[in-house]
């Protein structure tokens, strides 16, 4: 079966890839995502795909590509776009290319894949023509004033109604349907967006009902801004239905995968380092008005494990703006055992009784509420100053109970040194010892179920990672030469037979082969991403390590003739200990021994011509050392360290 990016190369031709990818520049993509600083002739970073603190991430811009030394995760720009934005392989071409200006035509590809493509497609023209008709409703039926007024009412006016596309659903739901049978859409692609079900389940001819009916229409949008969904929010108190109704899921919207505004917020987050997690759409939207710009909120479901990787992309902070009673300290608990294993930190910003963050920005303004959060709380300060204040930790028993709850939470964080942080704080709050808690820890750490409870909310994303494919460092460089010298991969195909020979004794061998067989340009940076982007994804890995983050040698050919003859006694070498270990063996017969002799005498000779001593030996006397010799000859023959 053909991974991801194999089949996707089936239905956009490789000369349009390699226009798109020679068009766009890596350095300048990703320094859009993610900031950068110059490290020699690279460019580092935090990696946006794990939780670290030491900068692991690295662009090449003389290579056109990226690599984590952490989590391993690297590529060319599609990689990156794929990984960054959770795109397939054909929509993250589509994106770089209308970011490089560059027209790509699209061959016949596999017809299920194109009727899935057309109708999530279909379902985002949906959606967005939906909401420019919900907003044209808004701002001009006079059906809507009473929606207009509501805004007002809440302190909004018409330029934030115009900034996030706010609009309002007619009470009647045949103005809606009668719109959208004007616009060529389906009952089906109703159905399917969410915005309509069927009257009668069990039967498809029973006709359409629309889900929303005289709502504020918030839109719903993914990381990058499309419309996938809305969130209605009531006009006029119902008790029959709840304050938000927000639309299904659906093929292009799952809710523990979305966070409202993140779209916009993204860049904010990265600036500030952290995320403002609030619980209402309105409360995002007073935030940014206002200028308070990394606001997020979950959408109708609770914040999951999928909700915390998404955030970890961008911080490893998150202050949580949930209301001040016992539902909403027991909602931030809930969130922060989501948080803690994805190694994310949690302060809560402490908000007055009665209060959100949208009704305390309108009564005492922004500035107060921007010293609310630089005054957030660490998580366990907040949970046991709640406790004492309800009398909870006036009593042994009611200490004792606290102690399991926090060493429980806390035995879900994954960071040591922020556990033993919070450790001290939750000592000192409940004088006791830190040995009885860490005990707790330990314990509960310790417990089969942790480990069933752990992977059952393990999601396809946390599944182990993919192993690279074993390499032996030779055969690594000569992978390196292939792609980035076009002297060496020649001399290197015309060795094709003694590599393949080599394949018995040196990792890696059937690599090497396929990118000989398949001959990217090495001056073509375009040529050789697209060609590592159709390979297996532990090849790519394999590929992506050190040796093909630094530039090639001045002198392609010279390199390779060097790491050929390297590769040949470290053959040697190990034909020599195997025929040894034969020797050794019990009961060999003479014959048997006779013959084995006679290979290792010749092994022996032929080590002896080409002064090979030990396979790569750290160990070599000084007498041996030669200044002023190329760093890739430094890197691959001991011999050559200076």
């Amino acid at each position: 079966m053909l991974n991801g990016a194999a089949a996707a190369v089936a239905q956009i031709p490789k000369e349009s890839i390699e226009q798109v990818l020679s068009s766009t520049d890596i350095v300048d993509l990703i320094q859009s995502y993610v900031p950068l600083k110059r490290a020699g002739s690279q460019f580092r970073a935090n990696c946006p795909f794990h939780n670290e603190k030491t900068p692991s991430f690295y662009v090449n811009p003389a290579r056109q590509s990226f690599h984590c030394f952490g989590c391993g995760k690297g590529g060319d720009a599609i990689a990156f776009v794929r990984e960054y934005e959770n795109l397939p392989f054909m929509e993250a071409v589509r994106k770089l290319a209308g970011r490089a200006g560059v027209q790509i035509r699209e061959e016949e590809a596999d017809p299920n894949e194109i009727l899935r493509q057309r109708s999530r497609g279909r379902l985002l023209d949906l959606h967005r023509e939906a909401a420019a008709f919900f907003h044209e409703l808004l701002l001009k039926d006079p059906a809507a004033a009473h929606a207009r007024e509501y805004l007002k009412g809440r302190g909004f006016g018409k330029e934030m109604a115009v900034n996030w596309t706010v609009g309002w659903m007619p009470e009647n739901g045949r103005i809606f349907l009668d719109w959208a049978r004007s616009r060529k859409f389906t009952g089906r692609e109703l159905k399917d967006s969410g915005i309509c079900n069927l009257r009668d389940e069990t039967n498809p001819n029973s006709g359409l009902y629309v889900r929303f009916r005289d709502r504020l229409m918030f839109c719903v949008r993914n990381e990058i801004g499309d419309v996938i969904g809305f969130s209605g929010r009531q006009l006029k108190a119902d008790p029959n239905s709840g304050k938000y109704v927000n639309s299904p899921e659906t093929a292009i919207f799952k809710k523990s995968k979305v966070l409202f505004a993140l779209d916009r917020a993204k860049k904010a987050v990265l600036r500030e380092k952290t995320a403002l997690l609030c619980e209402g759409q309105l409360d995002v939207i007073s935030c940014h008005e206002e200028g308070v710009d990394h606001a997020i909120a979950p959408l109708g479901t609770a914040f999951t494990r999928e909700h915390a990787r998404l955030l970890r992309r961008y911080t490893n902070h998150v202050l949580a703006c949930y209301d001040s009673d016992k539902a909403g300290v027991a909602a931030s608990e809930r969130l922060f055992r989501e948080l803690a294993p994805e190694g994310i930190s949690m302060r809560v910003v402490c908000m007055p009784a009665g209060d959100d963050p949208d009704t305390y920005i309108k009564a005492h303004g922004v500035d107060a509420f921007r010293g609310l959060l630089a005054e957030a709380k660490e998580f366990f300060d907040f949970k046991l100053e709640h406790a004492r204040a309800q009398g909870v930790l006036n009593s042994a028993a009611g200490r004792t109970a606290a102690l399991t709850e926090c060493a429980e939470v806390l035995s879900l964080m994954g960071d040591v040194a922020s556990r033993e942080n919070q450790i001290n704080s939750v000592v000192t709050h409940l004088q006791t010892s830190s040995t009885a808690l860490r005990q707790e820890i330990a314990r509960l750490k310790a417990k089969p179920q942790r480990a069933a409870r752990e992977q059952s909310g393990a999601s396809e994303e946390n599944q182990a990672p993919t192993v690279p494919t074993p390499m032996h460092r030779i055969v690594a460089f000569l992978s390196h030469l292939a792609l980035t010298s076009a002297a060496a991969q020649h001399l290197l195909a015309e060795q094709f037979e003694t590599l393949h020979e080599a394949s018995r004794w040196l990792e890696g061998i059937p690599l090497l082969e396929s990118i000989l067989v398949a001959a990217p340009d090495p001056t073509s940076n375009a040529s050789v991403n697209m060609f590592l982007s159709g390979l297996p994804e532990s090849d790519r890995l394999a590929l992506n390590r050190e040796a093909l983050l630094e530039g090639a040698p001045e002198d392609g050919m010279q390199a390779a003739e060097h790491a050929l003859a390297l590769l040949s006694g470290t053959v040697l070498q190990r034909r020599d200990a195997a025929v040894k270990a034969a020797l050794r063996e019990p009961g060999i017969s003479m014959e048997r021994t006779k013959i084995l002799l006679e290979e290792a005498k010749e092994i022996s000779g032929l080590l002896r011509g080409i002064g090979q001593r030990s396979e790569f030996d750290d160990e070599l006397p000084a007498s041996t050392w030669k200044p002023k010799v190329p760093e890739w000859k430094k890197r691959f023959d001991p011999k050559s360290r200076s």
